[in-house]
């Protein structure tokens, strides 16, 4: 259902014999902050995959589409920010700087049509490494306001303690994965539809190994940044009176 503030959602965190627990999140329809995943490979029912430059260009675009505060290329190379004040005046000053000034600000102005974008992507063969950045990871982190790196040494581990060598708790996530590929019928395993009861052991898994999975990522940009910043800033961003900041 939804309401004007915007949608709500519910997640299944429980079922028991006697009925499910529910989380439900009332979504707003102005998002503070986005986050999207960049993976190339071949979806179900095509012959073949997108090239990894235009799974680029498509993250460019919506990074640097979505929100109030945009970035300009300056002469001597370096990134400044903009955002178009009500008033018509541009505001700006060097990117990240102006990033955190409108994160930790009270500018209702500032804050208005403000996303962050954060993206986040894997290596399967397609965008070299965290250290290594091919022309569509340079794309890609100059264009969201944080990149994040899925690491080989990650993904190995979750798929050896799924798959390769499961762990008991995870068995309804394995058992929809082998049901789901690579000739199932219905897939039952993807970021568009989760089984049910690999849903919750899922969720029970990150959390309970939260450091662990922590240090499966890379932060590509911004330089010298960690998750917890990134944690910091949304829970910042989470805390502000939107509906003040869009008048509903």
């Amino acid at each position: 259902c939804e309401s004007k503030v915007g949608p709500y959602v519910a997640s299944v965190d429980e079922r028991t014999q006697t009925g499910l627990t529910l989380t439900i999140a009332h979504l707003h329809k102005h998002p503070f902050a986005i986050f999207e995943c960049k993976r190339v490979g071949v979806e179900e029912g095509m012959k073949k995959g997108p090239q990894s430059i235009e799974k680029a260009k498509q993250g460019a675009y919506v990074a640097r589409s979505v929100s109030a505060l945009q970035k300009i290329r300056l002469r001597d190379g370096s990134m400044a920010g903009v955002i178009h004040r009500s008033n018509g005046q541009l505001y700006h000053g060097p990117y990240h700087k102006l990033l955190r000034e409108v994160i930790d600000s009270k500018d209702l102005d500032l804050l208005s049509h403000f996303i962050l974008t954060v993206g986040v992507v894997s290596n399967h063969g397609n965008w070299f490494t965290a250290e290594d950045h091919n022309k569509e990871l340079k794309v890609l982190a100059q264009s969201y306001d944080w990149l994040i790196f899925l690491s080989d040494k990650g993904l190995s581990e979750f798929i050896n303690e799924l798959l390769l060598h499961p762990k008991s708790e995870l068995k309804p996530a394995r058992d929809a994965c082998l049901a789901s590929y690579p000739t199932g019928t219905g897939n039952r395993f993807t970021k568009k539809t989760m089984d049910v009861e690999a849903d919750i052991v899922l969720k029970k898994y990150f959390q309970e190994n939260e450091p662990r999975v922590d240090s499966w990522f890379n932060v590509i940009s911004p330089a010298n940044s960690s998750l917890s910043l990134l944690q910091k800033e949304l829970l910042t961003l989470h805390k502000k009176d939107w509906k003040k900041i869009y008048g509903l």
